[in-house]
């Protein structure tokens, strides 16, 4: 999750679709540590030994048989696998099937480098990863570019069939990505299709390429919490990708979280455990010291993960950060452009894949098109959206509605429409994410109703279902609740089908909402409307009272 381009998280019906899309993935290895300490390492162990013998032949890692966990000792074809996946990513390993302490290396620093648990064992996770990631597949092509095809059908190959694997995945279908447009993908392409709606003729179209687009995708955990796309503390009630990350990594010393991008109690108290357990003060609050200890020796090689982010605005970077460097700087760069939408591993190593990400954000700016990070594309990266200009009128519950109302009309993109994201710690465009649960956040910020905020609508859901945060789900609703919408029904509040807004009037089973992230009534660019709602239209709706 380098994904190099841009994400949309489209949540209400009727909104206009966006054109900043995403596109693949890949992840790239520290060059200077990891392949060669992993080749060094394999070395060792064949010097001065015969010739080796062939390889078991390669197994999926996924299939029976291969075991739940792959780990140092064993050898077989799954390892023999691995193997091959890891040295696609750059490890440089001996492919021979025995998983050894050159295996066990590449294992921890793919792990590190992908925030997955770094336990140096091969499970679901590290599996799914390594599959997700495309291997040696052709590079991701967005499937809206002009080098995708309008309909791209079965037989095609190349890296708009990567990309179109790569979504497939995402929406939870079982697709090699290998850039083959074969039977498994065609079959799934149908399914997918159905399942939305759509024609199911197996042919990739304009129609299933924006659903394969449209997804509330959980937060990207490729973010540097050391670099600027983070806050400089992290604290109890925060939301978002950095919170994600710093999910992933406390489970990578030992914690058992769920990454959900919500720092609540469960976050708080894995927090409080793993700074006494480095010797630190058990605040709850992530700052530059629990920050340096979370990071410090990552993938158990000793070291510390990627260089350490620098801004890119210090005399320590250079004018133009360009494809070939490797430093802080480009760690930093990483982290910003994932903070952007991008999802690419943060090694502070400017290959193909951040070359890639800097060039679709270029183009999503209206910049050059160059892929080198100068002043430009620098300013944009830290762009910061213009602050309200009155000051939180406070008052609680009895405020949440009126200011809600004072909104209305506010159109997306602009200015006042881009400071919602203050509340959750975005600057992005409103333009280019799906920014109705961000439009509450700030709202309950603004009024000081409940110190949760939550750019995801079944954040909310879930702790008002939990009674936390002085939320709790209510059957009598009135003006200043909250509601959620499930349009797919099922009141899971995932997947992307989602939308939330405040409650303005009620009557019977009809009422009428304040919304953000919602379409224009007359038809007119999406932002903050009045919206008229049922309870009995085909979608479910769940009513939440702050209090």
């Amino acid at each position: 999750m380098g994904r190099p381009a841009f994400l949309v998280r489209a949540e209400d019906d009727s909104s206009q679709r966006r054109n900043t899309l995403r596109t693949g993935v890949g992840w790239r290895t520290r060059v200077g540590t990891f392949a060669a300490t992993a080749a060094m390492v394999s070395a060792g162990l064949v010097i001065g030994a015969q010739p080796a013998a062939a390889a078991p032949a390669p197994i999926k890692l996924t299939s029976a048989s291969c075991p739940a966990e792959i780990a140092q000792g064993q050898t077989s074809g799954c390892v023999t696998e691995l193997q091959n996946l890891l040295n696609a990513h750059g490890a440089g390993l001996v492919v021979d099937g025995q998983f050894g302490a050159g295996t066990l290396y590449a294992v921890r620093e793919y792990q590190a480098a992908t925030a997955i648990a770094v336990d140096g064992r091969v499970g679901p996770a590290t599996k799914s990863k390594l599959y997700a990631t495309g291997g040696s597949a052709p590079a991701p092509v967005n499937l809206n570019s002009t080098s995708c095809p309008a309909n791209i059908v079965q037989g095609a190959k190349g890296g708009c069939v990567t990309e179109l694997q790569r979504l497939l995945r995402h929406q939870g279908y079982a697709v090699d990505v290998d850039g083959d447009f074969g039977a498994g993908t065609a079959s799934a392409v149908r399914t997918f299709q159905s399942s939305r709606g759509l024609t199911a003729d197996g042919q990739v179209g304009t129609d299933t390429k924006r659903a394969l687009y449209d997804t509330d995708e959980s937060p990207s955990t490729g973010l540097d919490l050391r670099s600027s796309s983070c806050p400089e503390n992290i604290v109890e009630g925060q939301s978002g990708g950095c919170v994600a990350t710093l999910q992933s990594l406390l489970n990578g010393k030992g914690q058992s979280l769920d990454v959900d991008a919500s720092f609540g109690p469960q976050t708080l108290a894995a927090v409080k455990a793993f700074q006494s357990a480095s010797g630190l003060t058990a605040d709850g609050q992530v700052g530059p010291n629990t920050k340096a200890a979370l990071y410090a020796n990552i993938g158990g090689g000793g070291g510390n993960g990627a260089p350490a982010p620098i801004n890119l605005n210090s005399a320590s970077c250079p004018n133009e950060i360009v494809q070939g460097q490797r430093s802080g700087c480009v760690t930093e760069l990483q982290s910003l452009l994932n903070h952007h939408g991008a999802d690419l591993a943060v090694d502070g190593d400017f290959g193909a894949l951040t070359d890639s990400a800097v060039r679709d954000f270029q183009a999503e700016k209206g910049l050059s098109v160059d892929g080198h990070a100068g002043p430009n594309t620098k300013a944009a990266l830290y762009g910061a959206v213009t602050p309200p200009s009155s000051p939180p009128p406070g008052g609680g519950y009895a405020k949440i509605l009126e200011v809600a109302e004072a909104e209305a009309g506010t159109v997306e993109g602009s200015a006042r429409a881009n400071s919602y994201g203050s509340s959750v710690g975005l600057s992005l465009s409103t333009s280019n994410y799906a920014w109705c649960a961000t439009f509450v956040s700030w709202v309950a910020k603004q009024t000081g109703a409940s110190s949760y905020r939550n750019s995801y609508v079944s954040g909310w859901v879930k702790q008002a279902r939990a009674g936390n945060y002085h939320l709790s789900v209510t059957t009598s609703p009135q003006p200043g609740d909250i509601v959620a919408f499930d349009w797919d029904g099922g009141s899971d509040f995932t997947g992307g089908n989602e939308h939330i807004g405040i409650v303005r009037t009620i009557s019977g089973s009809s009422f009428t909402t304040v919304e953000g992230n919602t379409g224009n009534p007359n038809g007119d660019n999406d932002g903050v409307y009045v919206r008229s709602r049922a309870t009995n239209s085909g979608y479910d709706v769940v009513f939440i009272r702050v209090r």
